[in-house]
């Protein structure tokens, strides 16, 4: 029987390399995302199913998901990707737009969390993975927004790790620490020489993470390029 997958927040980039090379391994994807309209050759070239969600939303998760078991069950590995970044000093900073942005880089992994879990307790199995940042565990001047959120969702996957592993859920926390090279970013173009994380490479690391034999389970991995201090 083939794996299922579902990705949240999907797009160019690390989303779509994920979709690429779990299509190529056998599962059945579904991804979802707030505008669809930029899934639509991802979904051609994969036939990956596309749903409409705004993650941080309480409603629309909890429809996603509903829509999920009738067109594909409960999925075998969910990735929660979205972030926002609201750049600025504390004092300028607006409490609105970190209010949105809180919502989409933390809450909605909770939502998303909350409702594949409930699923996946019931059947006895699954994978529920996370995409952190530099952010995740260093704060930066100017970016208290983006630490916020990322912080906030280490937090949730350690958590979730400690309660949900006893229960045969694989949970998942990636330390994305460094520039992901796009083609589509000129500022994102790699010179060659490896100095930017390889979306197709970390996306490797996502699947192996999956397929850990539960005796030696992994929570949490950092990914950087070779010439990345720290």
């Amino acid at each position: 029987m083939k794996q299922t997958a579902l990705i949240v927040g999907a797009g160019s980039g690390l989303s779509s390399s994920l979709t690429n090379l779990l299509v190529r391994n056998g599962f059945k994807v579904s991804i979802a995302a707030r505008n669809t309209d930029k899934l639509s050759k991802l979904a051609e070239k994969t036939g990956a199913k596309v749903y409409r969600c705004d993650a941080g939303s309480v409603e629309e998760v909890q429809s996603l998901f509903r829509e999920l078991d009738k067109n594909l069950g409960t999925p075998n590995l969910v990735i929660y990707n979205p972030s926002a970044r609201v750049r600025g000093g504390i004092i300028e900073v607006d409490p609105l737009e970190t209010q949105k942005a809180l919502n989409i880089t933390c809450f909605g992994a909770f939502l998303v969390a909350q409702e594949a879990a409930k699923r996946m307790v019931e059947r006895g199995n699954g994978s529920i993975f996370f995409t952190g940042a530099s952010a995740s565990v260093k704060g930066y001047a100017h970016s208290s927004v983006f630490a916020m959120g990322k912080f906030g969702l280490r937090g949730l996957a350690q958590s979730l790790a400690r309660e949900l592993h006893p229960k045969n859920i694989h949970i998942g926390h990636f330390i994305i620490d460094g520039g992901i090279k796009a083609a589509h970013r000129p500022e994102r173009n790699d010179p060659g020489d490896d100095s930017m994380l390889d979306p197709e490479s970390i996306a490797e690391t996502y699947l192996q993470f999956h397929r850990q034999h539960r005796s030696s389970w992994g929570w949490e991995i950092e990914l950087r390029p070779w010439v990345e201090t720290f």
